[in-house]
């Protein structure tokens, strides 16, 4: 391996896609080290990132990579680990875990929810309006909210409960609040979700199979407990990840997409002037500016060639969605938004067998903000054109901070 490339530095961050569009000037993975120290092998070109997705030599159980992940301070087991079985596991307990969710995003059950979404939105619209006058930052008051809400639904966690897990969530799941490192929120999502498993157990009708249950968690516990299908900790993991990578993903998804409209008001006008475009507006959105900057990590559990270059095995191998997404070789002017594109073959959610199960709801999610604030608003704009991005510094994650606007309701 040649010197890795830093990554994830203030640097990268304030022009990520141009550090991704020189990288990708290069055929094969490039080496790279984040700040933490952890080195690891970087994908960046459409074609090779496909490759990587669908090649069963790459693993993602990051217990074969033990050694180097612990030199960096990364824990893979145990109380300190960030292990959530669901993504970070290969054939065929992944198959199995997958199964077991894979109900809860079937289109009869994400559909149903769309009357639901659209409730949520425009109640968390009312409250920022009564709040904040014409002038709102829509990342608090609707980009941050919003997954976590239609998650509970999904989960089916209690009513009582809910507020309390927005609470919860936005002060553990933000770059500001305390508990912020990635340990330290596992332990404790683990925590909350292990005392909820625990309370619906009294609830749940054990004559009923998993799939007419009213909701995931029900159905989980009916999996854990009469058919035996999981165990304890990988039930609550599951529930560790919707909250995680529906939440954190999602949020940056509405920010990214909002925020790229606004910037580009010429689109926006298109979209106000069709809406009916806006279902297919998502796919270039989702291509534009993916939320999910990088994969999660893999290890080469063999040497493998990727474009030429040997990656050896026990090396750590990340994919970078974003990179790959604005690869001219497969979307001609790849910078550039435009909302009537043809949809292109962009890898936001993933390819392969660790697709995000998610992608349909998150699609609902961001279809049906757009949908409301095209109808709800006369005008949208920044509320301060031209001001600069504030992103968070989390180097798979690709969301805004803030996102002040102007919204001025349509009359009625």
């Amino acid at each position: 391996m040649s010197a890795p490339s830093p990554i994830d530095t203030p640097a990268f961050f304030a022009d990520q896609h141009g550090q991704y569009a020189r990288w990708r000037e290069t055929p094969g993975p490039r080496p790279v080290r984040n700040p933490q120290g952890l080195d690891y092998w970087l994908v960046t070109r459409h074609s090779e990132a496909r490759a990587v997705l669908l090649d069963p030599r790459f693993s993602k159980d990051p217990r074969h990579a033990r050694r180097a992940l612990s030199e960096a301070g990364y824990g893979v087991s145990g109380a300190d680990s960030f292990f959530l079985p669901l993504v970070n596991s290969d054939p065929p307990d992944h198959t199995r875990l997958r199964r077991l969710v894979s109900g809860a995003f079937t289109p009869r059950r994400v559909a149903a929810l769309r009357p639901r979404v659209e409730a949520l939105t425009h109640e968390l619209l009312d409250a920022a309006g009564d709040q904040d006058g014409p002038t709102v930052d829509l990342m608090p008051t609707l980009a941050f909210p919003l997954p976590v809400l239609v998650i509970s639904e999904l989960v089916g966690v209690p009513h009582g409960s809910r507020g309390a897990l927005l609470k919860w969530a936005t002060r553990m799941l933000t770059v500001a609040g305390p508990g912020a490192g990635p340990a330290e929120r596992t332990r404790r999502l683990h925590q909350w979700f292990g005392t909820l498993v625990a309370a619906k157990r009294f609830q749940v009708r054990t004559d009923l199979p998993p799939d007419e249950q009213p909701d995931l968690l029900s159905a989980l516990v009916v999996a854990r407990d009469r058919e035996n299908r999981l165990n304890d900790d990988e039930l609550v993991s599951l529930l560790v990840l919707l909250l995680v990578a529906g939440h954190e993903t999602t949020t940056g998804m509405i920010g990214n997409a909002v925020d790229a409209l606004l910037r580009h008001p010429d689109q926006l006008a298109l979209l106000r002037r069709s809406p009916e475009r806006v279902s297919s507006a998502v796919d270039e959105l989702l291509r534009y500016e993916a939320s999910l900057s990088r994969t999660t990590l893999r290890v080469a559990l063999e040497d493998v060639e990727v474009a030429g270059t040997i990656v050896p095995a026990g090396s750590i191998v990340s994919v970078a969605l974003a990179a790959a997404n604005r690869d001219p070789e497969n979307c001609p002017e790849p910078d550039r938004l435009d909302v009537t594109r043809e949809r292109s073959s962009y890898l936001s959610f993933g390819h392969g067998i660790h697709f995000c199960l998610g992608a349909p709801l998150a699609r609902l999610q961001l279809e049906t903000v757009l949908t409301v604030l095209l109808d709800r608003y006369a005008e949208l704009a920044p509320a301060d054109p031209g001001g600069l991005q504030r992103w968070r510094p989390v180097g798979d994650m690709r969301g805004l901070l803030t996102l002040p606007a102007r919204l001025v309701p349509a009359v009625r």
